[in-house]
């Protein structure tokens, strides 16, 4: 296929789905932060980059869960997936609080997150 000349979007990182693979990451290096806990996990090899995401129930009822969810994902859509390094899995465990900050707020402190170095 011919080249566009476009500049190529990153690869949306694959979702993490299986408990197995969940528990795996717990094994790697956290960062915590004001919204959420970041799990991270290399995994060695140069695939596309895998994540997932999870909030407790203690955080609220399914309707919050999902909220917090819903908002996270689309964080890493819009802005963090590209600065997810290639080899690594992501467990992004969302809190309470991620539900009254700016959304801007959310994006800048993944994104932060994400590039610390391991």
């Amino acid at each position: 296929m011919p080249e566009t000349g476009k500049p190529r979007q990153p690869a949306t990182p694959v979702r993490l789905r299986k408990r197995k693979e969940f528990l795996a990451v717990r094994r790697g290096e956290k960062r915590r932060g004001r919204f959420f806990l970041l799990e991270v996990l290399d995994r060695g090899n140069q695939d596309a980059p895998r994540v997932g995401f999870t909030v407790t129930k203690k955080v609220g009822n399914a309707v919050v869960r999902n909220r917090i969810r819903r908002r996270l994902r689309e964080a890493v859509r819009v802005h963090a997936a590209r600065d997810m390094q290639p080899g690594n899995d992501y467990v992004i465990v969302g809190r309470e609080e991620l539900l009254a900050a700016p959304f801007a707020e959310i994006k800048t402190e993944l994104s932060r997150r994400l590039r610390k170095a391991l």
